[in-house]
């Protein structure tokens, strides 16, 4: 691997100080800005800032892509009403990763130095043993498959996730028993179902396998426990494929879904369904691509990437491209933000597919301008075997370090170069060097999730596509824990306080606690 440094754009922070002896008053559209207290005279405050939109602007890179613009509700302004995140008071962990920079998946305390695994109880699926052009799926969960962890009014735990069994399951958190009845939709899951943060009994959920017609994403109304929105095949999407593996976010009072056809979809939230508002959909030099990557989003801006290499900035607020930037191959991954000195920036990383053999990217970007930072690359292969192929690089979103490991972030990168083999890695942020490799026994697809002790000493859990978890020290990569559970992690964990909920290949769900 090496790294490869480029130059950033910085923005200055302009601190504003007033005198006041009145009250003032500064308020978003939804009380992002909280409005300053009565002082007396000659007391220096600090003016709350006002939370803007992003510019509307197109960098020249946005010239790549061919993309199409569609509003479909001309009366609702479509401009994004609120920047405040919900997740962020929401009570659980509501979407994949946790917020809408995706960087969340940090929930996790533990107490001293822990040194175990444990298995604290296992919900068994059915399976769906149904031929389809892709094979049989089977029961369980897989990539990326993460639950949803919610508390609800009435003091009720609950874990939802979405099977390749094609239901979704309601487990008791503390009990691990069925909490309600599932609920057949039709295909398999691959993705991760995501609740509606407001509480308003929406919860989205994308098919990701055709065995029957119809085929595409739905709405679960848990008021009353059915199907009662389902969004079907677009013919006017460039692409002919009706999966939605991308795990929906809300923003404002709008949803915002990317497809797997091509599409980026801005629903106006109700109560039981969706009302399309509008939709950008775009062509690549290479033809029109699949969006299987989560969408981040920091205030007005959008972030996804594309099976063609493309991570694509959108201003949510017109559905118009802001820029776009290359990254080398298929991108699964879901692009994570993360603020630094004020300022965001954008991780992201790509596989070893269209390459054959070559280099997995792991990019740091401007978020604002699409401009590297850093770019480093792994050297791996795809792997072909019985007619099947599994690409190298990444398919683990990344998590920023936190604690005592607060300068890193870490993923999981599949080497292919010593059979279906993969490491735990740890970058730099700020100039993407890899500090260490923790080799696993295969290779890993999950997503790796965090817990930090009472000293601020960071612990990473991650599952291999073996059956394997790992506690891994955060700052040297040390394996302090080791053990086989399932047949097979690809989905990625939930955590909360010092457990975790994760799906496996198979018929099991796992909650594991850390000790």
């Amino acid at each position: 691997m090496h790294k490869q440094l480029l130059g950033a754009n910085h923005i200055t922070m302009i601190r504003n100080f007033t005198y006041c002896i009145t009250f003032l008053a500064t308020l978003n559209a939804c009380g992002g800005n909280k409005a300053a207290e009565i002082v007396t005279n000659d007391t220096i405050v600090e003016a709350p800032e006002p939370i803007v939109a992003l510019p509307d602007t197109a960098y020249p890179s946005v010239s790549t892509l061919r993309v199409t613009t569609r509003v479909v509700d001309t009366v609702t302004d479509g401009t994004i009403d609120c920047y405040d995140d919900p997740y962020a008071t929401a009570p659980g962990i509501m979407t994949f990763r946790g917020n809408q920079l995706r960087n969340a998946d940090m929930h996790g305390s533990i107490k001293g130095t822990p040194s175990a695994i444990e298995v604290d109880w296992t919900f068994i699926t059915e399976t769906d043993n149904r031929s389809t052009g892709f094979g049989q799926w089977g029961g369980g969960s897989g990539w990326t498959g993460q639950p949803v962890y919610v508390e609800w009014h009435d003091g009720k735990k609950e874990i939802i996730v979405g099977s390749l069994s094609s239901n979704v399951y309601f487990i008791d958190y503390n009990t691990g028993k069925a909490s309600r009845e599932p609920i057949a939709v039709g295909n398999p899951i691959k993705g991760s179902v995501s609740l509606d943060p407001s509480l308003n009994g929406n919860l989205y959920v994308g098919q990701g396998v055709p065995a029957q017609e119809p085929f595409g994403a739905m709405v679960v109304d848990l008021n009353n426990n059915i199907v009662s929105d389902f969004f079907g095949f677009d013919p006017r999407a460039p692409r002919r494929w009706g999966a939605y593996d991308s795990s929906p976010v809300r923003v404002g009072r709008f949803l915002i879904r990317p497809g797997e056809n091509g599409c980026i979809y801005k629903f106006i939230v109700e109560r039981g369904k969706l009302r399309l508002h509008s939709t950008m959909s775009y062509v690549a030099p290479s033809g029109p691509p699949g969006i299987e990557t989560s969408m981040s989003v920091y205030r007005n801006y959008g972030y996804t990437a594309d099976n063609h290499g493309y991570v694509v900035c959108a201003n949510l607020d017109n559905m118009q491209p802001v820029w776009v930037y290359h990254n080398a191959d298929d991108n699964d991954a879901t692009p994570v933000l993360a603020i630094e000195d004020g300022k965001p920036y954008l991780y992201c990383s790509s596989e070893i597919d269209r390459q054959g053999v070559g280099d997995a990217h792991f990019a740091k970007l401007d978020a604002l301008t699409g401009t590297p930072v850093w770019v480093t690359r792994f050297a791996g292969q795809r792997y072909d075997t019985d007619g099947k192929h599994f690409d190298g690089g990444f398919y683990a979103s990344p998590l920023p370090g936190q604690g005592d490991c607060s300068h890193l972030i870490f993923s999981n990168v599949v080497y292919n170069n010593s059979g279906q083999n993969g490491k735990f890695v740890a970058i730099n942020r700020a100039d993407g060097s890899v500090v260490y490799e923790t080799r696993l026994n295969v290779y890993a697809w999950s997503s790796p999730v965090g817990f930090v002790n009472d000293e601020g000493h960071m612990y990473v859990l991650t599952g291999d596509c073996g059956g394997n978890l790992y506690l891994i020290r955060g700052t040297d990569g040390t394996i302090v824990a080791k053990r086989s559970v399932g047949s097979n992690f690809e989905s990625s964990p939930v955590v909360v306080g010092n457990t975790a909920v994760v799906g496996s290949r198979g018929n099991s769900i796992y909650k594991i606690s850390i000790r």
